[in-house]
């Protein structure tokens, strides 16, 4: 599949794309709409599963024509692990780090009309080489400092509720759309936000990686 991906870099979307495609292209609603065309356009079948393959993920961002993100990239929900975070589970073994442990990064040039975006070089992440120990690592503090912030918030009073929590390359905030999907915590017996979150990738982790393959 990585191979795919580099055959694609760099090559506007009207050259290998159908004009149906190229005109749903144009008419995104979601974010994830371009990170489906890439799925379907390298042979991935479109799901819920957990990972996207068998050994890890396919994540895709907007950017400009140098890789500079514009955006923060969505990891994962966190309301049905939120009680996990609230007890601080071990990082490698959650949800959390099973979602990035193996990544393949897209990047997406959204510059100009949509017939004219195009996917840029994937860069491949694995937290276990030691190239990422450094990533691996500050993302490990990054979650623990989020666990502990999340229960800061909630110890705040007896109907404080979750707000945005960062780290360095992390975040949790608000993910959700009408009609909305309260928080409830077993740990705690009670809602603690009135809308779904989730982890991003904040702009700092896209760079950090952008500027490591650069090396």
């Amino acid at each position: 599949m990585h191979k795919k991906n580099e055959e694609l870099a760099n090559i506007p979307f009207k050259e290998y794309l159908s004009p149906k495609q190229v005109k749903d292209a144009m008419m995104i609603i979601n974010k994830g709409k371009t990170g489906q065309l890439l799925e379907l356009t390298i042979g991935l079948s479109l799901s819920n599963t957990t990972l996207d393959f068998e050994d890890g993920e396919l994540k895709t961002n907007k950017c400009d024509h140098t890789g500079k993100p514009l955006e923060t990239m969505f990891i994962t929900q966190t309301s049905s692990i939120i009680d996990e975070l609230l007890s601080n589970r071990k990082f490698k073994d959650t949800k959390l780090y099973k979602k990035i442990q193996r990544l393949l990064y897209v990047p997406i040039s959204k510059e100009g009309d949509p017939s004219m975006w195009m996917y840029l070089k994937p860069i491949q992440i694995d937290l276990s080489l030691p190239k990422y120990a450094y990533l691996a690592g500050q993302l490990e503090i990054d979650y623990y400092s989020i666990c502990n912030q999340l229960n800061q918030q909630l110890s705040e009073s007896n109907k404080a509720t979750l707000h945005t929590a960062n780290g360095k390359f992390i975040q949790i905030r608000t993910k959700d759309s009408r009609t909305y999907h309260p928080i409830y915590s077993a740990i705690y017996e009670r809602e603690i936000s009135n809308k779904n979150r989730a982890f991003y990738f904040k702009k700092e982790f896209m760079k950090y990686i952008t500027q490591l393959e650069d090396i």
